[in-house]
């Protein structure tokens, strides 16, 4: 039972401390919708995703009228269209992606997952059509977002899947150039990727999940800035412990809608993801957390430790929230959405190289990072081939997600707008990986991957 002070705390949040339930996503199967007849196949997704989340809008804004709880997001998630797309004729798979788009246009949603691919130990036929369809798929919708999963612990790392990712961004880059590579940003190559994942660009409704879901992200990286300021100058130990009370909190409020608009859509509730996700907005940044436990800026030495007690606690204060943590669950760090971040990398204090030494310790990996238009396609699969590796060797999911800015050169700047913010362009090594790329095959998996 809630209390006076709980209930005036949580009014403060949402009032003064940027506190949001991020979004709230529909995972739906795509699995019957398979046909000969791509046209047909087109015509069933449309159908049938219209026909789940038609409500889910709707009811997304009456729990926010109605509970006070601002709710960013609605979003859907898919089947991984690869699978669906198996069973579809010779045809063009981007088809498939114009009817995702006016599925999500009809439904009112912000953005549909799942335009993927899981190609970690090798390719089927319909992986390489997909695939290779990705830069047009993104260039001419507004609402489809794609992954690729590349690497998992078990399996190692596709090299092969690393070097054609390379020239599917810069080919998505181009396609979009108008929009300084806007389509980069729907595009995220992952290792070990979660199927229960509500938050963009990479979710997608995963192969062991049911016929659909819903899954709540919350926020409340100012809700976590804030509370660090009662504990300046105090002991790590009370750090840490502020911040799990913190996370408890905001994820009890994830629990409660969650659980409400499962109830009112009829549909099964499946995670709550408590990932701290920040915004362009002052106030609303995980480089500020970062900050206020003492470094006098992000990426200087220092914030891969701050970084690691932070995404520790926030896990250990959110899961006894929720029935049912899913997810990434744990402190996203992508440069273009956090206004800490663009200003550590706008002065050079932070690095490519430090978000990937960050990215051991954090959800997910390199993400929304602006480089130079002019960067090679192998430098590129370099660097997802880096993140893969952090990932397969830490039993952990990393991803990519890097803008190749066309016609812009570090100091420069993208915008993307939004929730998706803006992003000064960083410096990539100007040394060749090209013939590392071009050996193809396989990296082993590692000996931790052995424990059948």
């Amino acid at each position: 039972m809630l209390d006076l002070a709980d209930i005036k705390q949580t009014v403060d949040m949402i009032d003064h401390q940027h506190l949001d339930i991020r979004t709230i996503t529909m995972g739906i199967s795509l699995l019957d919708c398979a046909d000969p007849d791509i046209g047909r196949c087109a015509e069933k997704i449309y159908d049938k995703i219209c026909r789940k989340a038609e409500r889910l809008v709707a009811v997304g804004c009456d729990i926010e009228n109605e509970f006070g709880i601002p709710i960013v997001n609605k979003r859907i998630s898919v089947t991984p269209v690869a699978l669906i797309a198996a069973g579809c004729g010779k045809g063009d798979i981007a088809h498939l992606a114009k009817a995702l788009d006016a599925a999500a246009r009809s439904c009112g949603v912000n953005f549909i997952g799942g335009y993927s691919a899981l190609v970690h130990k090798g390719f089927t036929d319909s992986d390489r059509r997909l695939i290779e369809s990705i830069p047009r798929a993104l260039a001419e919708t507004e609402l489809v977002c794609s992954s690729v999963n590349i690497a998992t612990t078990k399996a190692g790392i596709n090299m092969d899947a690393v070097a054609a990712l390379g020239r599917v961004i810069k080919e998505t880059a181009a396609l979009t150039a108008d929009r300084d590579g806007f389509g980069c940003a729907k595009l995220v190559v992952f290792a070990n990727a979660v199927e229960d994942n509500p938050f963009m660009a990479g979710a997608f409704h995963g192969v062991g999940e049911g016929e659909s879901v819903i899954n709540v992200g919350v926020s409340g990286p100012g809700v976590v800035h804030s509370a660090l300021k009662e504990v300046r100058g105090l002991p790590f130990d009370e750090v840490a412990e502020t911040i799990k009370r913190t996370a408890f909190r905001i994820t009890r409020m994830g629990q409660l809608v969650a659980q409400e608009a499962s109830r009112r859509l009829g549909v099964p509730f499946g995670v709550v993801d408590l990932s701290l996700a920040p915004t362009p907005a002052v106030g609303d940044s995980v480089a500020r957390i970062l900050e206020e436990m003492g470094l006098e800026t992000c990426g200087t030495h220092g914030t891969t430790a701050a970084l690691a007690l932070l995404n520790d606690a926030v896990k250990k204060g959110g899961i006894m929230a929720s029935s049912h943590v899913g997810g990434l669950s744990g402190a996203f760090i992508p440069v273009s959405e956090d206004e800490g971040m663009i200003a550590a990398a706008g002065s050079g204090a932070l690095t490519i190289d430090k978000l990937e030494a960050m990215t051991c310790v954090c959800s997910v990996g390199l993400d929304m990072i602006a480089v130079p238009g002019d960067t090679p396609a192998e430098t590129i699969s370099a660097i997802i081939a880096d993140e893969a590796a952090i990932g397969m060797v830490n039993s952990k999911t990393t991803a990519v997600r890097i803008i190749p800015a066309p016609g812009k050169t570090v100091g420069d700047e993208v915008q993307f707008g939004g929730l998706l913010g803006s992003a000064p362009v960083m410096s990539v090594h100007g040394e060749s990986a090209k013939e590392f790329i071009a050996r193809g095959g396989r990296i082993p998996a590692p000996m931790q991957s052995l424990k059948n």
